[in-house]
């Protein structure tokens, strides 16, 4: 870890902006906004940093991602979404890096007949959880670094 406060970055993929608005009979009407202010609240509570990242466009996410790793960034949860079917340079990026990588999608993207090009670069994949299934790739991404969610300061 960086400091004793790990430093996460979450990077919503294409059309993750749209959340609430895009298909709310598939992933809720939640937005982003209230997204955002859901794991920020949880960031503050358990004593990590939080950034959190928008992008439709792959090099951007991309360009975010070497930028935070070289940072310091300790741990990297990402949600490819409009990514997985075609993001392979997405995908040659998280194989470079040396920080855990956890992927989440809000749905079950296999029973939807999808397979990600970005999740065999991942540590670990959390899908079909709606949006809980954030606080589970946190905290996961925490824990593979030594930090006892809850326990600020403390590892593992």
């Amino acid at each position: 870890m960086s400091t004793d406060r790990p430093r996460l970055l979450v990077i919503q993929g294409a059309n993750m902006a749209r959340l609430g608005k895009r298909q709310p009979e598939i992933y809720g009407t939640t937005t982003a906004d209230e997204l955002d202010l859901m794991l920020r609240g949880h960031a503050r509570r358990l004593g990590y940093a939080l950034d959190i990242f928008y992008t439709h466009v792959e090099g951007e996410a991309i360009g975010r991602i070497y930028g935070s790793a070289d940072e310091g960034m300790d741990a990297l949860v990402i949600n490819p979404a409009g990514f997985l079917y075609a993001g392979h340079a997405l995908r040659d990026c998280l194989k470079s890096l040396t920080v855990p990588v956890v992927e989440v999608h809000i749905t079950n993207i296999e029973r939807r007949g999808m397979r990600s090009v970005t999740a065999e670069a991942a540590t670990g994949y959390v899908a079909g959880f709606g949006l809980d299934g954030y606080l589970s790739a946190i905290e996961a991404a925490l824990r593979l670094v030594g930090f006892v969610p809850g326990l600020a300061g403390q590892k593992a």
